[in-house]
């Protein structure tokens, strides 16, 4: 199983990591992403402004895009350490079909968005396939905009798996 790092910070973000290709062996990590590197492990759509800034990889601006990830992964493990304020509308999308045309038709997004209409696919679920309770037990009080968040996915063959960890204050 393939274990991927993501280090970003996110003002209008989504990482994407697309299935296709035959994970590495071995369970040493690859990172996509660490703190102002990792930009060129990617293609940029949409007309976000993407940046290396302050120690992160910064996206804002624009009316929407995605970092794909240039290889496919297949069975992986990825963690995603992210900033996102609480009106950030955003998600890291997964298995995805066909990376020109990204959404909930073709790929799993594990969301990040706290003030989702639906709360039972707000932060940390996966939009239409796995729900969080409701009221939001994983969250103290409210929304956890502002601060850094860690969000790890484990998908291996059909078998998806997320656990989101909140934390407050520092990374």
């Amino acid at each position: 199983m393939k274990r991927l790092i993501a280090f970003a910070s996110l003002l209008l973000v989504a990482l994407l990591a697309a299935g296709c290709a035959t994970p590495g062996t071995g369970s040493s990590w690859t990172t996509l992403i660490d703190r102002e590197k990792g930009l060129d492990n990617f293609n940029r759509i949409g007309d976000v402004n993407w940046r290396a800034e302050g120690g992160a990889i910064v996206g804002d601006k624009g009316k929407g895009g995605h970092l794909v990830t240039k290889k496919s992964y297949k069975d992986f493990e990825l963690r995603a350490e992210f900033y996102a304020e609480t009106t950030t509308q955003s998600g890291i999308f997964f298995r995805v079909t066909d990376p020109r045309k990204i959404g909930s038709a073709n790929a799993y997004e594990a969301n990040i968005y706290d003030l989702r209409p639906g709360q039972e696919y707000a932060t940390g679920a996966i939009v239409g396939f796995a729900s969080v309770p409701v009221p939001i037990i994983y969250k103290a009080g409210p929304p956890k905009g502002g601060k850094w968040n860690v969000m790890e996915i484990h998908a291996k063959r059909d078998d998806l798996k997320r656990r989101v960890v909140i934390h407050t204050g520092t990374k």
